[in-house]
């Protein structure tokens, strides 16, 4: 009876032995798994891309076994439209093989933007101020008759710009503004003119000569 006792035990034990073992051996194999799957540890540096073409950079990226999508653009007139301007994860981080980089490519042409409203409500340098902040260059202003310093228009290449117009970012642009100088009306014209006509001498012949 002890015997049997004994022996059932030693079953019991070998048993128990044997499962832990083949627990180790499944976790074993399915953490290897998961490393090979995730390819835990192998990890590649993102190359420079900076300044490169779409086409130059797709190749440094599948060399490197990544892939990148477009998800923005800005405008940077000293560069050449279409190159990489920055990207995420940035240059020289370290991803996993198959990651996806996020890049930002330079515009090929300026945005539109909308120009300030500053005809007929803005005095010379509030109007400027205002231009400037926009991201806008001027000219030299064009004077017109008018109250002095007060701007009467905006204008690019030669067109007057209307309310809410838009021009290409960094635009040259001028503004109308008056020189002090009260533009002559018609009416006054009219009397300068008969004043002048009356203070013409008049030959008269005498008709008793």
């Amino acid at each position: 009876m002890a015997l049997k006792k004994k022996k059932g035990w030693l079953y019991f034990i070998v048993n128990l032995i044997v499962m832990g073992v083949l627990a180790l051996v499944i976790v074993f194999v399915t953490l290897k798994g998961i490393d090979r799957y995730t390819k835990h540890g192998e990890v590649v540096l993102i190359p420079k891309v900076e300044g490169m073409s779409l086409e130059r950079a797709e190749s440094l990226f599948a060399a490197n076994g990544l892939h990148y999508e477009i998800s923005d653009s800005a405008y940077v007139k000293s560069k050449p439209g279409g190159v990489i301007l920055d990207c995420i994860p940035p240059v020289g981080s370290k991803v996993k093989e198959g990651r996806i980089i996020y890049v930002t490519i330079n515009r090929f042409d300026a945005p539109l933007v909308q120009v300030p409203d500053v005809a007929d409500n803005s005095s010379s340098r509030q109007a400027r101020a205002r231009v400037l902040a926009a991201g806008f260059k001027l000219t030299e202003d064009e004077l017109i008759p008018g109250e002095r310093d007060w701007v009467y228009a905006i204008k690019y290449r030669g067109m007057e710009l209307s309310i809410g117009e838009k021009v290409p970012f960094e635009a040259l642009l001028t503004l109308v503004v008056g020189n002090g100088e009260e533009e002559l009306t018609e009416d006054s014209l009219s009397v300068d003119e008969w004043i002048e006509d009356e203070s013409m001498p008049i030959n008269e012949e005498s008709w008793f000569e």
